[in-house]
């Protein structure tokens, strides 16, 4: 049980394109959960881009990523203080940066000094496309959450990224148990197979071979990505994220989850502009609400559910 009490919990927020609310939904659920009583840290990943300490009015943190990486300083040094109880911030590199600059080696010290942070949450924004470094900061994560909005660039902008960050993690299956010649060669052969998707690529591997289909039961077993809809206007929206999750499903064959709806509200805008927390200063907004319980879901791996009537056509 002590050990369980201690364990740290990392997430990673992505979608593969910016403007989808991903640093605002990052900054409002660490916020929830800070004000749960939980120690949260908030790092923003978003190399070049970084907009996080905007969002709780820091005008410019006097450290950064940039003193992790040019000066050699510990992340643990380089957490500011947001104003908010319990919720602690390490900003991304201004400028000077970029995820394609960041070496293997660098991207292992990083990711070694992110697992040794004492936190119970820690909660890292990612910038938007799919370069490597940005793909295997997410495969970091104890709760991977991709955030999207209605809109079909938004859409298949997060379509992609899912499938780039599957297929990243393929890709190291294979090699670590020398699969990789064989999924080569069934791929090259895939029209005698009767493949016509990653999802039949699978399926075709797990079905010749019961020692391939155990690894993957064993590697894939906890393998989730949670999926938040943003900037919700209408019934037919909130259906837009289950239907999502089937595509994933059905083309992929991948387990996504759908945590739940965001409704637009102009006032999210408005507070972005002030440069305040959200969470602290527009609890009258259903927003509030539903960030409070898309961030539930995710704690406790709980799909948010459809109502029937909305399933079956009747709204």
């Amino acid at each position: 049980m002590a050990d369980s009490a201690q364990h740290t919990t990392i997430w990673a927020v992505g979608g593969g394109k910016g403007g989808t609310g991903k640093s605002f939904l990052s900054s409002s659920m660490a916020s929830c959960l800070a004000l749960q009583g939980k120690r949260t840290i908030l790092l923003d990943a978003d190399l070049g881009g970084a907009n996080l300490h905007n969002f709780f009015g820091l005008i410019r943190p006097r450290c950064s990523l940039t003193d992790f990486f040019e000066k050699k300083r510990p992340l643990q040094d380089l957490l500011a203080h947001t104003g908010v109880a319990n919720l602690q911030l390490i900003t991304g590199s201004l400028g000077s940066l970029e995820s394609e600059s960041i070496n293997y080696a660098q991207k292992q010290k990083l990711f070694r000094h992110i697992r040794a942070l004492e936190a119970d949450h820690i909660l890292i924004d990612l910038g938007g496309g799919t370069h490597l470094t940005t793909l295997d900061t997410f495969l970091l994560a104890d709760k991977m959450v991709v955030v999207t909005v209605p809109e079909i660039t938004a859409i298949e902008n997060m379509y992609q990224f899912i499938k780039s960050v599957y297929y990243r993690k393929l890709k190291a299956i294979f090699k670590a148990y020398d699969l990789t010649g064989l999924v080569q060669d069934t791929w090259k052969e895939r029209a005698t197979h009767n493949i016509r998707s990653l999802k039949d690529l699978i399926s075709h591997l797990r079905s010749g071979s019961g020692r391939i289909a155990d690894i993957f039961d064993r590697e894939m077993s906890g393998f989730v990505v949670q999926l938040i809809l943003n900037e919700v206007r209408s019934s037919k929206d909130i259906l837009t994220g289950e239907n999502l999750k089937h595509v994933c499903v059905n083309f992929l064959g991948l387990r996504v989850q759908y945590v739940g709806p965001i409704s637009y509200d102009p006032a999210v805008q408005k507070n972005i502009n002030d440069k305040q927390p959200f969470m602290l200063f527009n609890r009258l907004s259903p927003v509030v609400k539903e960030v409070r319980q898309v961030t539930d879901n995710i704690v406790h791996d709980t799909p948010f559910n459809v109502p029937e009537d909305l399933l079956d056509g009747r709204i």
